[in-house]
């Protein structure tokens, strides 16, 4: 029972970074129905700069929000310079290969400055771990899951109760038509990014006293978080965040049962047969439009 229990509660907590940085991914998508693909590198940045603010000797209450309005800035001028320039056709796909590109390149300059060795970001949340019927875990993992919940439930009500949140998802249906009525596209995208981008740092501050802080940290769990934002759907904050939760849950299993070898071809062939049943997604409709 304990060893259920510890896959269990361990798996909501890699599932719910899962679902931070898949949450990232739905914002993008619902405000300009592009995103950054390298949004996993974010969640690299924030932990990486709470590490290095850490090492000058700054206050936790001082270079963690530092680290995060760094994450912020980095989103607003990646939509600014490299998804913006190619939104302006219905079509165009310019930003995938762009954002890929600035992903490769601040992973490189960080390996550079940083060092390729994986760096631990002290929390007092890793300091002793908490027995429940027999299965350990820290606070810190324990926080993660809530935290996602609260995010997800405010983002909703962002969504449904605010000027700027109903302005998102008007400039998502329709740029040209949101921009007629009178909203400014340009802000509310670059909001989006900035969001999403404020968000995966926070993912990164938040897992690394677990996993430890290095410069790779984002690439797998960045292609996760988009794994599972499409096989949820991308346009279902609650798909995303229950999605992501039972993914980590599922991973640990294979980990205990099977083999951490065996973690990520089964994880990736469960998502390419759901994709398979479900070509919108596990929380998905069709989308109709009027001719």
């Amino acid at each position: 029972m304990s060893t259920f229990l510890q896959y269990v509660l361990s798996g909501l907590s890699i599932g719910a970074i899962y679902s931070l940085v898949a949450l990232g991914f739905y914002i993008m998508w619902s405000a300009c129905r592009s995103v950054n693909f390298a949004h996993g590198d974010v969640m690299m940045v924030g932990a990486v700069l709470a590490v290095v603010s850490n090492d000058f000797g700054l206050s936790p209450y001082i270079g963690i929000p530092l680290s995060i309005v760094a994450c912020v800035l980095y989103g607003v001028l990646v939509e600014r310079f490299a998804v913006r320039p190619y939104t302006k056709e219905a079509n165009a796909i310019g930003w995938m290969l762009t954002t890929i590109a600035i992903g490769i390149m601040v992973e490189s300059f960080v390996t550079i400055k940083f060092g390729s060795f994986a760096r631990a970001l002290p929390s007092p949340g890793v300091d002793k771990p908490i027995t429940i019927f027999g299965a350990g875990i820290y606070l810190q993992e324990m926080l993660i899951p809530l935290f996602v919940i609260l995010f997800m439930i405010g983002l909703e009500v962002f969504y449904r109760r605010t000027m700027l949140g109903r302005a998102m998802r008007a400039v998502a249906f329709n740029r040209i038509a949101a921009g007629m009525m009178g909203i400014n596209v340009g802000m509310v995208t670059s909001f989006s990014f900035a969001l999403a981008a404020g968000l995966g740092g926070i993912a990164g501050i938040l897992i690394g006293p677990i996993i430890q802080v290095s410069s790779t940290m984002g690439v797998l769990i960045g292609l996760k978080g988009f794994a599972v934002a499409i096989m949820a759907s991308i346009t279902s904050a609650r798909g995303v965040v229950i999605t992501g939760l039972l993914y980590g849950v599922l991973e640990k299993f294979v980990e205990g049962y099977i083999s951490s070898a065996a973690r990520e071809v089964v994880g990736f062939s469960i998502m390419i047969l759901v994709l398979l049943m479900f070509p919108q997604g596990l929380f998905g409709r069709k989308e109709l439009t009027k001719v």
